[in-house]
């Protein structure tokens, strides 16, 4: 992994950058703050929970109008002129074709004109028709809609237009922009909003423990694309190819969805997001998909997500209880469970009620454990999420825990049989505080629980894995049996007793020093001050 992002007092990301100097990483980096501070301006414009579509929709216009630029001065120095206003030629390079009345020139010239909000929904219109994977991705009459104040509009649009997108490609500048504004608009809209976002850092941990370099991906609920996205980042990161990666993702809610689509375009990763935002349970996108990778964040303790006879013989329950109506933790983990190819992993946050749930939910996760599908349970800091305060976990499911020799990435695994054991990991303790309120795991804490998790599976562990008090252990089949089935890591981690290692009497005789010292201190500064007024003529 990459240096450890750090944050600024402002929350601005403050990951370094190469081959810049000092003075442009400055400019650059506070081109997020800036870009915030104008959004902000449109509080009392428009109501908090629409400004985030505002602002990453004008985004989107101007990173994709640069895109075009780009390209079509690229056509005309090859002397493919008559070419440049045909699609074929942009949509080839994965660049979306823009008219005239969709380029972000056009936009800035006409930016203080009573209609600019019909210009730019027009714009984005004919972006859409225009270009056919973004069907369905992009605000329909949106902004007509909302009664924008056009003086902050024409000053949010003049700030965007400082941005130059394609500066530096390696740095993804409009990516690292938008994902800075999916974090705020989290943080800001507070508990109960902002679902569509998860924290980077957990991200990054889960792709970095299931490994997600070649086949296909999918997430349940996929919310603005935030697994994707860095599914490609981790790929990248390790000298992977994309390319040997596909993608589906299902969404719910509308807006949202349009969100996951504008993200991924602004990468240009393709996906495939289902033929609408649609209930995963209710209307399946992918029937009959089958992933080798899973990565999901999935609304926690959702009540009420099927009816109660619906749903009953879903195939996606075969061989387990029908999950109970009342919570969908498990309707989501066995919905992973059937999608699972033959060797497929699924990384997943849940609440931590979900490791030790009665009813239905223990019938459930018993036969998980006995189906050898559960290979670790690692506890998440608290306040890692933006949104909620409840404690989370991050489960890793497995299809083929068997011992096998395969090819990751140009290395060569040699896993053991695993069976019969399952890591926990607690990571409770770890992360380092930021936004003054939240907490993010370290791009190194994130490498370390990796690569612990990797030396477990290996068939050399003895040699590279250790259970630690306080940080993990490997439970065997019987121990978790004797626990009645429970996934609490707090059962099988050893904790220290650090009571039982304190010298009483030592102790006490270091307190009565301290209490000795320290009331001697006050006593000496009592008589100084009667003495000071004693100086002055007057008496205490």
């Amino acid at each position: 992994m990459g240096k450890q992002k750090k944050e600024s007092h402002n929350g601005a990301s403050l990951t370094p950058l190469k081959n810049k100097t000092k003075r442009e990483q400055i400019k650059e980096k506070a081109i997020e703050v800036t870009l915030w501070e104008a959004a902000n301006k449109l509080r009392g414009s428009v109501e908090p929970a629409e400004y985030k579509h505002v602002v990453l929709g004008l985004i989107f216009l101007k990173f994709a109008s640069d895109k075009f630029e780009e390209h079509r001065a690229k056509l005309i120095a090859d002397g493919k002129e008559k070419y440049i206003e045909m699609p074929e030629f942009y949509n080839m390079s994965n660049v979306f074709f823009l008219e005239e009345i969709s380029r972000w020139s056009y936009i800035v010239k006409k930016a203080r004109q009573n209609d600019i909000a019909l210009i730019i929904d027009t714009a984005l219109h004919a972006i859409e028709k225009d270009n056919k994977s973004l069907k369905g991705a992009l605000p329909d009459n949106y902004f007509s809609r909302l009664g924008l104040d056009i003086t902050k509009l024409a000053s949010l649009i003049s700030e965007i237009d400082s941005i130059n997108t394609l500066k530096d490609k390696e740095q993804d500048l409009v990516g690292r922009v938008y994902e800075y504004f999916l974090k705020k608009f989290a943080i800001a809209e507070g508990k109960g909003k902002g679902e569509f976002y998860t924290p980077k850092t957990i991200v990054n941990l889960i792709a970095e423990m299931i490994e997600p370099y070649k086949g296909i991906i999918y997430d349940p609920a996929c919310g603005s694309g935030g697994m994707f996205v860095q599914s490609i980042k981790f790929i990248e990161a390790h000298h992977g190819n994309k390319k040997e990666v596909s993608i589906y993702g299902q969404e719910y809610t509308k807006t949202t969805y349009k969100l996951a689509k504008m993200n991924l375009a602004i990468r240009g990763i393709s996906a495939n997001l289902g033929e609408k935002d649609a209930d995963t349970f209710a209307d399946d996108q992918h029937k009959d998909l089958k992933a080798d990778y899973i990565m999901a964040n999935p609304p926690f303790n959702q009540k009420d997500w099927r009816g109660e006879n619906e749903l009953l013989d879903d195939p996606r329950w075969r061989g387990y209880d029908v999950p109970p109506k009342s919570n969908a933790n498990y309707g989501w983990i066995l919905n992973m469970v059937s999608k699972l190819s033959e060797n497929g992993v699924a990384g997943f946050i849940l609440a931590n009620g979900a490791l030790s749930g009665g009813g239905e939910e223990y019938k459930i996760r018993r036969k998980l454990i006995e189906n050898n599908l559960v290979e670790a349970i690692v506890i998440i800091p608290r306040d890692t999420f933006y949104t909620t305060d409840i404690s989370v976990t991050l489960w890793i499911l497995n299809k083929n825990k068997k011992a096998r020799t395969v090819e990751i990435n140009g290395k060569q695994k040699n896993y053991r049989d695993r069976e019969r054991e399952i890591l926990f990991v607690d990571l409770r303790r770890w992360g380092q505080e930021f936004e003054k309120q939240f907490i993010e795991l370290t791009d190194e804490e994130i490498a370390k629980v990796a690569e612990n998790y990797h030396n477990w599976q290996q068939t050399d562990y003895k040699k590279t894995y250790k259970n630690v008090p306080e940080y993990c252990y490997s439970a065997s089949f019987e121990e978790i049996q004797a626990n009645d089935f429970s996934l609490v890591p707090s059962k099988y981690i050893e904790f220290i007793d650090r009571d039982s290692e304190i010298d009483f009497d030592t102790e006490m005789k270091r307190i009565q020093k301290d209490f000795k010292n320290l009331l001697e201190e006050e006593r000496k500064s009592q008589e100084q001050l009667i003495n000071a007024f004693k100086t002055l003529g007057y008496e205490l």
